[in-house]
């Protein structure tokens, strides 16, 4: 059977390479080649992109969404969700997570592959319910580590789980590029023979094993992989998908894409690349493979924060002890994967163990809400030393974080109807506050006054929204 592609430029392509910089301009210069290449869907929208435009780009995400469905009639467009996260850092209430689903489907989302960092699926039952409310497609994903409770029976267990939940599709989120070959191997067979769902691996480049470890996913039945094309490919980002057709072309999984067309889009692609080089955007270092992530299991993005914290404080020479920090800290909270926002939430915990040389001295807020149950179920056991040390005899939440938080949605309304122009510029404001009321007073040229009556989340877990 014909293998499914799923061009990933325009979200993550750029977002692992060019800390998610690409206007929305250079986008729509590409997109009409991608509609016609024949991919099974374009992932353009969601994770970083949405901050990135109101924090940084001084452009509306909603419209770029809505520019980019012009241009694509022919392919399905996919979006990242972050579970109750939705794009944000903290947990929202279920009518935010229900109304962005809403917003992102009119606005021309097809598909939302929706993750939670934990892989709690608690975590993921509203957004699931919305998205199949108004008729996406939904797609679950699993985070992808190793521990030694992150075996094959814990991702074929969970991929029967989300089934029921009512997935259309499962995705494995390989989001350090660590899955080896064989193990890719081997848990893809066991998922397709216990889920009749199709099955989606999202791989980086990072540790540069992931061609190999893509064919022995194809081999073992993968319906669909993401790649990137050429000129975003590579190092932290996917493999790239020119290489991918030319490699699987005349065999029974050849996804027939058509090659002049991605050629044209690469030919676009280079020149965004070129002066994202030029102004410093892009890291060369970024293009480079980095098999020492299989050591320390930490994503690229993870591991390019750690560096700049650490040149900041003038710390470079305590990079190794940082990197053998991290193992250690996931062992004691549980083996949570390294995927937002524990990625940064442990790397943090790292560099402040490093640099106090006492562990656990200082210990961040978004840690102490984690181990008091407000991000999730832990994979595994936290160590109850450390628990004991850090929260002491606090209660720890043992049901759905979200069901402690009342709805926002029409307070956001009252507080802000006379200034956002839609229910668009209302999530926006729910999702990113100040940044986003910032970037609309300045779309709408209007000064925000803000009303005297108080409102105040129930339970802030990162992020500034107000």
């Amino acid at each position: 059977m014909a293998l499914k592609i799923v061009e990933t430029s325009l979200r993550d392509g750029h977002q692992s390479l060019m800390a998610t910089r690409m206007t929305t301009k250079d986008i729509l210069s590409i997109v009409p080649e991608l509609d016609k290449a024949g991919f099974h869907a374009l992932e353009v929208w969601g994770g970083a992109t949405f901050d990135a435009c109101l924090r940084f780009l001084d452009e509306d995400p909603w419209e770029r969404l809505r520019e980019i469905k012009k241009l694509a009639p022919n392919t399905k467009l996919q979006m990242l969700f972050r579970g109750q996260n939705i794009l944000g850092y903290r947990h929202y209430p279920d009518d935010i997570v229900e109304k962005f689903v809403q917003k992102s489907i009119e606005n021309g989302i097809d598909i939302i592959r929706i993750f939670d960092a934990l892989n709690d699926i608690r975590n993921l039952k509203s957004a699931v319910d919305a998205t199949k409310k108004y008729g996406g497609h939904c797609q679950i994903a699993l985070s992808y580590t190793t521990s030694p409770v992150h075996t094959i029976e814990y991702y074929v267990k969970l991929a029967k789980e989300v089934e029921e939940m009512g997935a259309d599709s499962l995705c494995i989120k390989d989001m350090a590029g660590i899955l080896l070959p064989d193990d890719a191997f081997k848990l893809i067979t066991q998922l397709k023979k216990n889920t009749k769902l199709p099955i989606n691996l999202h791989g980086h480049a990072t540790a540069g094993i992931m061609e190999a470890t893509y064919l022995k996913a194809i081999e073992a039945g993968v319906d669909i992989i993401d790649t990137a094309l050429s000129p975003l490919s590579g190092g932290t980002s996917q493999v790239s998908t020119e290489s991918f057709c030319y490699i699987l072309k005349d065999t029974k999984y050849d996804p027939k894409l058509n090659i002049d067309f991605l050629n044209q889009a690469a030919a676009k692609l280079t020149v965004i690349k070129d002066q994202a080089i030029k102004d410093g955007t892009l890291n060369p270092k970024a293009l480079t493979a980095n098999p020492s992530i299989l050591e320390y299991q930490v994503p690229g993005g993870m591991l390019s924060n750690l560096m700049s914290q650490l040149r900041e404080q003038n710390q470079m020479d305590d990079y190794e002890k940082v990197l053998k920090e991290v193992p250690i800290i996931r062992k004691d909270l549980g083996y949570p994967p390294l995927v937002t926002p524990m990625s940064q939430m442990i790397g943090t915990q790292a560099l402040m163990n490093v640099m106090t040389q006492n562990p656990y001295k200082i210990v961040s807020k978004e840690i102490k809400e984690y181990l008091h149950g407000l991000y999730g179920k832990a994979p595994a056991k936290v160590d109850p030393m450390l628990l004991t040390k850090i929260i002491g005899d606090d209660k720890v939440i043992t049901h759905r974080p979200a069901d402690d938080l009342k709805p926002e949605f029409e307070n956001l309304k009252k507080k802000y109807g006379d200034f956002a122009k839609s229910d668009e510029d209302l999530l926006s404001i729910a999702l990113f506050g100040k940044v986003a009321i910032s970037f609309l007073e300045k779309k709408y040229k209007q000064t925000h006054e803000p009303r005297k009556e108080v409102y105040a989340f129930s339970v802030t877990i990162g992020g500034d929204a107000s």
